[in-house]
């Protein structure tokens, strides 16, 4: 185990700086890329924190899904090509259920901020 701080923490730290300190101080093109930048160092945080766990659930429900064992990426592979030759469809148990939970921990990861999400996330 790794002493404190953790990356994810350290990133944020960053972030949190250039947002809060450097930006204001900053205008035109190059406060533009600033932006992009913060929002590159945020999106990392959140890979870090949150991906870990979203794969993991990820992974159990392709597993139960499919019926066997694989990586994660040989299995939405498996599933995605059952999907396009129509061997797979929404009305196949656990398929709406399992994209549409992939689907939010994605955007949590990817969006979180997508008004769309927000509301969703927002009625559970």
């Amino acid at each position: 185990m790794q002493d404190e701080p953790r990356p994810d923490e350290l990133i944020k730290a960053v972030a949190d700086f250039l947002r809060d300190q450097i930006a204001p101080q900053i205008t035109g093109h190059a406060a533009f890329k600033l932006r992009v930048g913060i929002n590159a160092l945020d999106l990392v945080t959140r890979q870090l924190t949150l991906a870990g766990d979203s794969d993991a659930a990820e992974h159990a429900s392709l597993k139960a899904l499919l019926g066997h064992d694989g990586s994660l990426l040989e299995l939405n592979a498996e599933l995605a090509e059952s999907i396009a030759s129509g061997a797979v469809d929404l009305s196949t148990p656990g398929v709406k259920d399992h994209l549409w939970r992939t689907t939010l921990a994605k955007l949590a990861v990817d969006q979180p901020t997508y008004a769309s999400y927000r509301r969703e996330t927002a009625q559970k």
